[in-house]
């Protein structure tokens, strides 16, 4: 009987500004595309990130991976570095990059997914970024 394929979920959470603005379009068009977000200083959101990690269920620990290790890697890849941060000014992982919740995603799971690969049979799955309560994305590690 092969091992059960199991998916895992850790969730943390943050607070960060950041400014919805593309320096090739004129201001007219920034303030249309991305209204308010597009604030010159920048706004804030109270950010939840949650990753999941996907893979088969040992019988000899009964854990994919440790949700521990999981939470340390988040803490010190993510959460350390966009806590209490501007995204646009104070995140080199986030620089040259249009800091919506779509881009961030993309831009956390970088920085995850080497450090879950190191797990065996472990595999990043989904990274989603609540940008609030109600607005989220979802990225599964497919480019075009």
């Amino acid at each position: 009987m092969s091992e059960p394929i199991v998916e895992i979920t850790r969730r943390e959470e943050f607070s960060a500004a950041h400014r919805l603005h593309n320096p090739a379009f004129s201001p007219e068009e920034n303030r249309r595309l991305y209204g308010v977000c597009n604030n010159e200083n920048g706004h804030g959101h109270n950010y939840a990130f949650e990753v999941t990690v996907r893979g088969p269920v040992p019988r000899a620990t009964g854990m994919v991976m440790d949700l521990n290790q999981l939470m340390v890697v988040l803490r010190e890849e993510i959460v350390a570095h966009v806590d209490h941060k501007h995204l646009n000014h104070d995140v080199p992982f986030l620089s040259g990059i249009i800091p919506t919740a779509e881009n961030v995603a993309v831009a956390f799971w970088r920085r995850i997914e080497p450090h879950v690969k190191r797990f065996d049979g472990c595999r990043l799955h989904r990274v989603r970024v609540y940008e609030s309560r109600n607005n989220f994305v979802d990225y599964f590690g497919i480019d075009a």
